[in-house]
């Protein structure tokens, strides 16, 4: 099992690791601070390397228990520590956005009693689709842009813990985000709640409080049939 150290603190840059196994240009650490993408949320990206050895990490992913780093050389099969450290800019810019989707959310539920259907973020822009019938106006998608940040500048608080799975499957702002979609071997759950807005069972990154999202600007919106609406949009 790869300790994951991005779901104790999303802040973590740099660490040190054991090499557990190097197959070609893939390699297995004992701990990582490298998140191996999930939930609209893409892998990280950074360096491993020990001395003179540094490779570049173009792609990770989990596979079971443990996480996968692709450099893009190899490095050698003798190495047993090696260091790592994030492409920080990028993996911040998902924490702003992974954050900014929450709020999206919680603000489109509260006003608008629609669930989510799907997101996606990358290191410069983002989606949302969500439920909700009848005619779609710029002036709806003005009134979800204002609402959002108005709540993002009340500075809320994100707060990171876990749920025994009874528990999380009682929860009613927990049921609406489909907790019960975490798979049945998971006993305990790890629930993001923004303060007073949103509450989800999440596995990815988040800034601390909604101050360091900043403001958001929808550059588009679309109907994708009756039911279904998408926003898209960038921080300011």
């Amino acid at each position: 099992m790869t300790k994951e150290l991005f779901l104790e603190d999303s802040y973590t840059k740099e660490f040190e690791a054991r090499v557990v196994n190097i197959e070609g240009r893939e390699v297995i650490l004992d701990r990582t601070a490298f998140y191996p993408g999930g939930g609209g949320q893409p892998p990280d990206k950074g360096s491993l390397g020990i001395g003179p050895i540094e490779a570049t990490v173009v792609d990770v992913r989990r596979e079971g228990g443990r996480i996968v780093h692709v450099m893009d050389t190899p490095i050698p099969d003798t190495v047993r520590d090696l260091n790592g450290a994030l492409e920080w800019e990028r993996r911040f810019a998902h924490m702003r956005y992974h954050t900014a989707l929450h709020v999206l959310s919680g603000v489109i539920w509260r006003t608008f009693d629609a669930r989510v259907t799907g997101g996606q973020m990358r290191a410069d822009r983002a989606r949302m689709d969500f439920s909700i019938p009848g005619e779609w106006t710029a002036d709806i998608v003005a009134e979800i842009e204002r609402l959002t940040n108005d709540a993002l500048a009340e500075e809320r608080p994100v707060r990171v813990y876990e749920l025994e799975r009874e528990k999380a499957l009682a929860n009613p702002d927990l049921i609406r985000t489909q907790v019960n979609l975490v798979p049945e071997r998971v006993r305990r759950i790890r629930i993001v709640e923004i303060q007073g807005l949103d509450t989800q069972a999440d596995g990815g990154t988040h800034v601390a409080n909604t101050r360091e999202v900043g403001r958001i600007g929808i550059t588009g919106h679309k109907s994708k049939g009756y039911h279904n609406k998408r926003i898209e949009f960038v921080l300011q």
